[in-house]
């Protein structure tokens, strides 16, 4: 495994490409409203990185025809906006990435549409939760398997599942870069982080089984019996001491 370690210089050109994505992420946050169709939210995150001067991180890659993944109740990651139209009480997740001075900044979230259950409230609540916790124990000289585990013991400590077949991972001048990071994992185990890593966690939480299934248009991802499900994300820096969340406005 050979994990990217960025030079002060690299990661000062992230902080500028995922300020631009948090920047575009809490646009589309605020802009969420029930009766809206999922492309309007694309259209969204289309016009404000132009605005910006970056480009999407998506779209385009391994063939995804959007800028951003728009991913509703039971579907987990990787949902392709289009005419669906968002209900009260929905929960939507999501994902986005901007390209700016050649790096990759990525990051997600999930809102409710209106006013939704209490229930999904707190599956809400405890995926990002989860993000801090996983946020929390990235620290140098720790190691990679002191994330999964934090974030796995948030998630599982209030009755809730970790995806397991999708990931966290490093990030930079490519999208997705070594090293993976599951949200399951054993305190003490994996590589030792280092400053200059930067890494984008992203625990996916379903409200039953972890299970997943594809749908038929081979991108989105859902729970496999029908659960609810939560997807927040950072991409982070490794420091002499606290992770910086390159991810923020």
């Amino acid at each position: 495994m050979s994990i990217i370690i960025k030079s002060d210089e690299e990661i000062a050109a992230m902080r500028q490409a995922g300020r631009i994505t948090a920047m575009v992420l809490e646009r589309l946050r605020l802009q969420v409203r029930p009766g809206m169709k999922t492309k309007e939210l694309d259209a969204i995150a289309a016009r404000e990185l132009e605005k910006l001067g970056a480009k999407p991180s998506f779209k385009g890659y391994q063939g995804f025809p959007a800028n951003l993944c728009v991913s509703v109740n039971d579907e987990i990651v990787h949902g392709i906006p289009g005419e669906r139209i968002l209900a009260e009480g929905d929960i939507v997740s999501l994902d986005f990435g901007a390209i700016f001075m050649g790096f990759h900044g990525d990051a997600a979230v999930t809102v409710a549409v209106g006013e939704t259950s209490p229930q999904a409230r707190q599956l809400i609540e405890a995926t990002e939760g989860a993000l801090k916790a996983g946020i929390a124990a990235a620290y140098p000289g720790a190691r990679l398997g002191d994330i999964s585990a934090a974030i796995q013991h948030y998630v599982e400590a209030r009755g809730y599942s970790v995806v397991r077949e999708y990931t966290g991972h490093g990030i930079g001048r490519e999208m997705h870069e070594e090293p993976q990071i599951p949200n399951f994992g054993l305190v003490g185990t994996g590589p030792v982080l280092r400053k200059g890593m930067t890494l984008a966690l992203e625990p996916m939480v379903n409200a039953g089984d972890w299970r997943t299934r594809v749908s038929d248009d081979h991108w989105t991802v859902l729970t496999a019996d029908g659960s609810l499900s939560a997807h927040f994300e950072h991409t982070i820096a490794i420091t002499d001491s606290e992770p910086e969340v390159l991810t923020i406005v």
